[in-house]
């Protein structure tokens, strides 16, 4: 049988592979891009999101998620849940209905779509015959009914979507009550709203666009009230007890009607105009909310004075005297109200709002004294500014995790302290086996730390590095401050905000040491802070250095943008993470890589013109290394300050086009007539043909030139305690890969602990590598004497990694974006290397080890390499015999921010923007996947009665 076998082909070992490794993407974090409608069941007290895209996300409790996607991929124009069923409707902008039901499988709840229908008109009617525009699920459960643009409202039976002909209501049939003052066609134009009577279920309410207001009794088939708007109509809203309602107009103002038991003509109780007399904006929706002590509550969305405030995003809420304009940042897509949901219930209550703006979710609590915001535990605005960059850290010890939850909490003392209020379903999930914490770097200088061990991405604490800069905006500066006698009453909530005081404060690298408690982050300035934990506020001076990375070079000017200004004296700063040193570069270019050795105290930084090394504790510089080439003008003009030349990237080209000729020319000889050189040349030709056909997996990689641009620009630096000049003693070490394929080994002399602060870090350049096809250096890693990744610094103080293994001798592997390549040290000498690029026509973008348990014992896992390449590739390669295990499809390649944001975890998960709001967050692991698993009770229903008593099983749901 062994001849049958694929060489290198291993039985056991594939079997090992299925138990180690498997792709899954599990779950999305973060505030789904471009919504585009709401929903939101009492019942089941789940919500929903529809998305532009076609999605559809329902939220619950905690933990408790679902998502669906149309295959239309059409935008989502209304949700609606079925009353007291696990079950809802979405309308699309085609004008199809779909079905969705949550149905248990596996013991756990899923989302699916049932059933999906288009209404369709007569033959030859206009698409506005049956365009819907109001969508009414009625109590029975039975049916739903259609509004129009055309006045007709179309009956259609659940959950087979067949359409009840004879009991379609059309505006012929309405206009038969109405006057014949205002009996004409236009009146009955566009269904605008439908509503439901909330005692009886035989009546419902139907709104037209041009102020008709008809209640329709369903049983008779004929309008019992007609009620005349001067105003263009935009919503509807029932009174509990239903004796009156609510309407609301384009000009900004809403009307009060009640409805007599009698025929006779109702006249509007009250018509205002909240922020009137001057043209206002129109409102769009409106609740009014009964209380015990009688005042009710008013909340509407829109109605500002379009003059001054047109462009304002606004929900006001009026409760007696009390009256406050909400200013969102962002356009509002809807909202809702959560009130008492008991039938028997006498009053509203109303406890919370919910806000779905364009870019956040905003809670209001409406209990609690100056309605303040409720801290959301999912749905997290992750783009309130610019995502820069991101950094997981894995298994935070305890401590650490308290003490960045104390400061965290410190920081929202504004917020209410209500439990979220969207609390349906029941998460079944089992607890994340640790604690990890995700951290991304913010345009506006913001660094947050997300708890990312489980289903829910929550913020648990917000850096800022702003204190130590002067720029234009003041810290202290209160934007939601509201003065006693402004009008409107706007006040600024939610935390959405794109705009940056300073595109120079942006985070472009972090680096945690959740040993320590270390942390350090670089700017696009090249600003460098090293910070460490305080538990309480503090006031100090923060040190500062530079680093002057141009200091051996004549005749270069930095084109680019200046540093920041730093503040003179002391600084205050909240409890956190505080900075105490900053090291700035010159030039002040975009700090392109970072490392941070916490037991060394040391901390090294990269740009595109060199890399330093800087000595936190003494705070003092090591030393700089420039990496500039003379050719190098490009990266002394700095991302801010124009685009790169154009007609320098196309003389580059040329030039690289012309070489690869001439080398070419010079390879077939450059002797001899023309007809012997055309000769030679087509048999050059002939012969490269054929090595092609036999090696047809090998491509042609062209050497690149030293004079190519951003040849200096570092991308990896490491730290390494490892055999660099002799194979008898170790020594830490610093490496750094540059974009030209160049790699700096520097032996360092760091003191023993008593005589650290007396005697300073030494440093001295012990090797230089130079790649053969220059190609950008990604990733630098030292293997020990059992071919293991070393421990991360203090790991082995804290007993949660054996000692490296310093008898063997120890191996370099490098990874630039082509190729892998393994080196012994200290010789350097090359022993393996794994041609990606020549083989697979990829090129790597990230790497990193990541730790492969099995799902099978617990007693076997091994280090692996995680790579993802240009092509939106994973492939996963053996340490250290670099052979390639698997290979998935994670992200399209055309995706090219989605490849760039994307970080791995250390035990084999991963995380990658899919739009700017949002991370997918992915698994290559059996052992290690973080996904919903959730469970929503379905209700029990014992009749058809259009009335039902809910508490019951709405309880029951809840308990469960």
């Amino acid at each position: 049988m062994r001849r049958f076998l694929r060489p290198g082909h291993d039985p056991v070992r594939e079997r090992l592979k299925r138990d180690l490794f498997q792709f899954n993407k599990t779950v999305e974090h973060g505030f789904p891009h471009q919504p585009s409608a709401l929903g939101y069941s009492p019942f089941l007290r789940l919500m929903a999101i529809g998305t532009r895209s076609g999605a559809i996300k329902l939220y619950g409790a905690p933990g408790v998620e679902f998502m669906g996607l149309h295959e239309e991929n059409n935008t989502v124009m209304q949700i609606h849940f079925i009353p007291d069923q696990c079950q809802l409707v979405t309308l699309l902008d085609d004008n199809s209905l779909h079905l969705w039901s949550l149905k248990q499988h596996g013991g756990a709840s899923e989302l699916r779509e049932e059933h999906r229908f288009t209404l369709k008109g007569p033959p030859g009617s206009p698409p506005s015959a049956t365009q819907i525009t109001a969508v009414l699920p009625h109590s029975s459960r039975e049916v739903l009914y259609l509004g129009t643009e055309s006045g007709n409202i179309f009956v259609v039976e659940l959950p087979s979507f067949r359409v009840l002909e004879d009991r379609t209501i059309t505006p012929e049939a309405v206009l038969q009550r109405v006057p014949e003052d205002n009996c004409n066609r236009r009146s009955c134009e566009l269904v605008e709203a439908l509503r439901e009577h909330p005692k009886n279920p035989d009546h419902i309410l139907i709104g037209y666009s041009r102020g008709l207001i008809v209640l329709w009794d369903l049983q008779n088939n004929k309008a019992t009230h007609h009620f005349l708007g001067s105003q263009q109509l935009e919503n509807l809203y029932w009174q509990r007890d239903g004796s009156k309602f609510i309407s609301c107009h384009y000009d900004g103002s809403y009307t009060q009607w009640p409805v007599s038991s009698d025929n006779r003509q109702p006249e509007p109780l009250e018509n205002t105009v909240p922020y009137g007399p001057f043209p206002c904006k129109a409102i769009s929706k409106i609740y009014w909310q009964t209380t015990k002590n009688g005042l009710p509550y008013i909340i509407f969305q829109g109605g500002m004075p379009r003059a001054s405030y047109g462009d304002r995003h606004s929900i006001s809420v009026i409760h007696g005297s009390q009256q406050t304009a909400f200013d969102f940042t962002s356009r509002v897509i809807d909202f809702f109200i959560i009130f008492s949901s008991d039938p028997a219930a006498e009053f509203d209550d109303p406890s919370a709002l919910v806000v779905l703006a364009e870019e956040e979710l905003v809670v209001i609590d409406l209990k609690s004294a100056g309605w303040p915001a409720v801290h959301p535990p999912y749905l997290a605005s992750l783009h309130c500014s610019a995502i820069t960059c991101s950094h997981h850290v894995s298994n935070i010890p305890l401590k650490l995790w308290e003490r960045i939850i104390s400061a965290g909490s410190k920081q929202n003392i504004h917020y209410s302290s209500m439990a979220w209020p969207i609390d349906g379903g029941t998460n079944i999930a089992p607890d994340p086996p640790q604690r990890d914490l995700l951290l991304t770097g913010h345009e506006d200088g913001t660094v947050r730390f997300w708890d990312a061990s489980g289903v829910c991405l929550h913020l648990l604490y917000k850096l800022s590095t702003v204190r130590v800069f002067l720029t234009d905006a003041d810290p202290n500066d209160n934007m939601n401050t509201l003065g006693e006698d402004e009008w409107p009453p706007l006040r600024k909530v939610g935390t959405f905000d794109p705009y940056s005081d300073d595109p120079r404060l942006g985070i472009q690298k972090i680096y945690l040491c959740k040993y320590s408690g270390y942390l350090a982050v670089a700017g696009t300035a090249g600003q460098v802070l090293v910070m460490e934990l305080n538990d309480e506020d503090a006031e100090h001076v923060v040190d500062h250095a530079e680093a002057d990375l141009l200091q051996d070079q004549e005749g270069y000017r930095w084109k680019g943008h200046e540093k920041l200004k730093t503040r003179d004296g002391p600084v205050r700063f909240e409890a956190g993470f505080q900075p105490f040193v900053l090291v700035q570069c010159q030039p002040p270019a975009v700090v392109t890589s970072l490392a941070l050795h916490s037991e060394w105290k040391l901390v090294a930084f990269g740009t595109s013109h060199g890399f330093g090394l800087f000595d936190h504790q003494q705070k003092r510089l090591v030393f700089v290394k420039c990496t500039l080439h003379p050719s190098d003008q490009l990266a002394l003009e700095g991302p801010l300050s124009r685009v790169k030349s154009l007609k320098k990237s196309l003389r580059q080209s040329f030039r690289r086009i012309r070489r690869s000729r001439v080398s070419s020319r010079k390879r077939r000889g450059g002797s001899g007539n023309a007809s012997e050189v055309q000769e030679a040349n087509a048999k050059f030709d002939q012969d490269a043909l054929q090595e092609m056909e036999l090696a047809p997996v090998q491509r042609k990689i062209e050497a690149r030139s030293a004079e190519d641009s951003f040849t200096g620009f570092v991308r990896t630096l490491y730290f390494a305690d490892t055999f660099l000049r002799d194979s008898s003693r170790h020594c830490p070490s610093l490496w750094a890969g540059t974009n030209g394929g160049t790699v700096y080994a520097f032996c360092l002399r760091v003191p023993p602990a008593e005589r650290r602060m007396d005697e300073p870090v030494r440093a001295e350049q012990a090797k230089e590598i130079q790649l053969m096809h220059r190609a950008p250096v990604v990733g630098i890693l030292v293997l020990d004497g059992r071919s293991t990744p070393l421990p991360e610094p203090l790991e082995v103080a804290h007993d949660l990694s054996k000692s490296p293994d310093m008898q063997g001798s120890h191996q370099l592997l490098v990874v630039s974006e082509e190729q892998f390549k393994v080196f012994t040290l200290p010789k350097v000498s090359s022993k393996l290397k794994l041609k990606l690029t020549a083989l697979e026509g990829c090129r790597v973008r990230k790497v990193t080890v990541a730790n492969f348990g099995s799902c099978k014992t617990d007693d076997y896992s091994e280090n692996d390499l995680a790579v993802l390449t240009n092509l939106g590739d994973i492939q996963i390669i053996s340490l250290p015999f670099l052979k390639l295990q698997i290979r998935y499809p994670c992200i399209r390649k055309e995706d090219v921010s989605g490849i760039a944001s994307c970080v791995f975890t250390k035990y084999g998960q991963g995380f990658y923007l899919i739009s700017p709001s949002e991370f997918e967050r992915f698994s290559l692991s059996t052992k290690w996947l973080v996904e919903p698993r959730c469970i929503v009770d379905m209700p029990e229903v014992t009749s058809n009665n259009h009335v039902h008593n809910k508490s019951g099983t709405e309880n029951a749901a809840r308990k469960s």
